[in-house]
């Protein structure tokens, strides 16, 4: 940010229409309190978010807080493998699991299970990881020393809880940067669905396979959680599709699916139609 404020003054912004302000937690709290300030926008962890929320609302402040996330998708056994498989690891994996929205539960119904864990594995292990910088990298670093050593903590955790690593990113060592701070994708499955790594949001390359036998099964699964914002369906199935969008109780939702065609694709028009997107109105309330 001290780069792009530099930008911003380089391009002749007024002084005083963006300011930066660095600090932790008294810095935050000045804000909160300021009484000219009217408006707070927040993405951090789900504590936090509470914190700022709360403090905001009794100083009759607007607030805008986005916590945490655990978004699952779900594949069921009709999806088409390639795509299914391209897009999930392109979520889970790409800004190295670093974004609010990316895919780090895959639940997998039925006979879907054996396919697409070997499919996202095999994406896993040839992901090319290095310097983001160069055109041919297709993920880099973690953030922080720091953040590298709770995103391995939290695997090996989830491994003393009863998973199996697929493939394990951790330790990686990337030729010519061999003090970066990467962790390469990471693939877990036979999780227990009551450890803390499905039930917290890792902020990393991992994606954690859940094994169900039915879509009612899946849905419920989604809504035992205690995050409510984003999960996808891939599917074929229209009426699949429909109990998706009406049962999983989520902030956004997305789903795909592919119908009887020679060569497999939709017409733009008709995928725009059948990606859907909604705000639900989840019976409990969730972060």
């Amino acid at each position: 940010m001290q780069v792009a404020f530099g930008l911003l003054e380089e391009a002749g912004l007024p002084k005083g229409v963006v300011n930066l302000v660095n600090g932790g937690r008294e810095a935050v709290d000045a804000i909160l309190d300021h009484p000219e300030i009217r408006a707070i926008s927040f993405v951090g962890s789900t504590s936090v978010a509470k914190h700022v929320y709360s403090r905001a609302a009794r100083n009759g402040k607007r607030a805008q807080c986005q916590g945490g996330a655990k978004n699952p998708i779900i594949v069921l056994p009709d999806a088409d493998l390639e795509t299914t498989t391209n897009i999930a690891a392109d979520s889970a994996f790409g800004c190295a699991g670093q974004r609010c929205l990316a895919a780090s539960l895959a639940i997998t119904v039925g006979e879907a299970h054996q396919v697409f864990s070997e499919a996202i594995s095999e994406a896993a292990a040839s992901r090319v990881v290095g310097n983001g910088l160069d055109e041919d990298v297709q993920m880099g670093t973690v953030i922080t020393p720091e953040s590298k050593a709770r995103i391995e903590s939290l695997i090996q955790k989830g491994i003393d809880e009863g998973a199996v690593p697929l493939v394990d990113g951790r330790q990686a060592s990337i030729s010519g940067y061999e003090k970066g701070i990467f962790v390469r994708p990471t693939v877990l499955e036979n999780l227990n669905r009551e450890s803390e790594i499905v039930r917290t949001e890792i902020f990393g390359p991992v994606l954690g396979l859940v094994q169900v036998d039915t879509i009612d099964e899946a849905n419920q699964f989604i809504n035992s959680g205690q995050y409510g914002n984003m999960a996808c369906l891939f599917t074929s199935s229209g009426a699949n599709a429909r109990k998706f969008r009406y049962e999983a109780e989520v902030g956004q939702y997305r789903h795909q699916y592919w119908r009887g065609r020679t060569d497999g694709f939709l017409s733009l028009q008709r995928l725009e139609r059948q990606l859907f997107r909604r705000f639900a109105r989840p019976r409990a309330a969730r972060f």
